[in-house]
């Protein structure tokens, strides 16, 4: 099959490579549709360390089951199916709560780091666990199953705490940011106000579903963002889909007494916390890893046109011609591109 193989950082190759065969509980799945993830690009360039080549990377997906591997029960060849990311037992005591997204041997599809390599989906065919697929409803084509995997996590993301009714803060309006925004929204959230550096993303944010947009590096930023909110008082929660120092602190700062700050994005390994605006405000801080079960919900506000993801997409390219359009990603020239493999339109 062909696929596009990161040989070395920065150096990727559309090839030939092995077919997969699916070992028993594993199905064989055609991609349709894969996107490209800004892990993938830190992944390219080794800033993340978690792409060691070689790899095929790739986690954003759709197909159609093309073969069952010994044992693998629940689907059909030809079934249409995204499937889940997060590589989970099953078995540990995580799995069996409902915390996939924090099992004890928990791996990521398309990665590859010292304690593991697992092979995506930049690629015609991909092997994941049968219980990893999740069903396409109709009307649900591949290029927007894809956008399940991202669309997941600002999902689990904004459930983390409770959104209905309430003013919502979301700190970066990356693709993980601006599907929040969109959850948020299709949640029945109060007053969403989106921040980012970039114009652009803001203007965005404003034409699909945020109510109030700022500069998060204006020196007034946190002023202006309170300004936004009932009696300048704060949200009552806030999402930082960044990681950095900064932005974790516009979150806490801009956030209410007794108010949530979730923390998403992960950018930076470490930040100084200001404890005491914490403590002495009483807000519950907490973290959100990936997803956990949460893609048929996704899959529903897509059927059900609650959400629309494709404004996202800035563009669908074929899979041969992946690594220009990475390059365009890591320059900033576009957002979200999903990649097609040849003959799978």
């Amino acid at each position: 099959m062909k696929a596009i193989v990161l040989e070395e950082y920065n150096k990727l190759v559309y090839r030939d490579v092995e077919d997969p065969q699916p070992a028993p509980g594993e199905v064989l799945i055609r991609v349709k549709a894969c996107g490209i993830c800004g892990s993938d690009v830190h992944g390219m360039d080794g800033s993340t360390g978690r792409r060691q080549p070689p790899i095929i990377m790739g986690h954003e997906a759709s197909g159609v089951v093309a073969a069952l591997g010994e044992g693998a029960r629940g689907h059909g060849v030809g079934e249409r199916v995204t499937f889940d990311s997060t590589i989970y037992c099953g078995t540990c005591e995580y799995c069996r709560s409902g915390r996939v997204n924090l099992c004890e041997a928990r791996r990521v599809l398309g990665v590859s780091c010292p304690d593991y390599r697992t092979h995506g989906a930049f690629a015609e065919y991909v092997t994941v666990p049968a219980r990893l697929l999740v069903p396409l409803p109709d009307g649900v084509d591949f290029v927007r199953a894809a956008m399940a995997e991202p669309l997941s996590v600002a999902y689990h993301a904004v459930r983390r705490t409770e959104a209905e009714g309430r003013a919502c803060l979301v700190v970066g309006a990356g693709t993980i940011g601006m599907l929040a925004v969109l959850v948020l929204r299709a949640l029945g959230a109060g007053r969403i106000i989106a921040c980012d550096i970039d114009g652009r993303k803001r203007d965005f944010a404003l034409a699909h579903g945020a109510d109030g947009a700022v500069d998060s590096a204006e020196p007034d930023a946190l002023a202006r963002v309170l300004a936004l909110t009932e009696g300048g008082e704060g949200v009552d929660a806030a999402f930082d889909a960044v990681g950095i120092e900064p932005t974790m602190n516009l979150c806490i700062e801009a956030t209410r007494r007794g108010g949530d700050v979730v923390l998403v994005g992960n950018l930076a390994p470490r930040a100084l916390f200001p404890l005491q605006s914490v403590v002495t405000r009483e807000l519950r801080v907490l973290g959100s890893c990936a997803s956990a079960g949460e893609y048929p919900e996704c899959l529903r506000l897509i059927a059900e046109k609650r959400l629309d993801v494709m404004p996202l997409i800035g563009a669908c390219a074929p899979l041969s011609e992946g690594d220009r359009w990475i390059q365009r990603v890591k320059r900033g020239e576009l957002g979200k591109v999903v990649l097609i493999p040849e003959g799978a339109d």
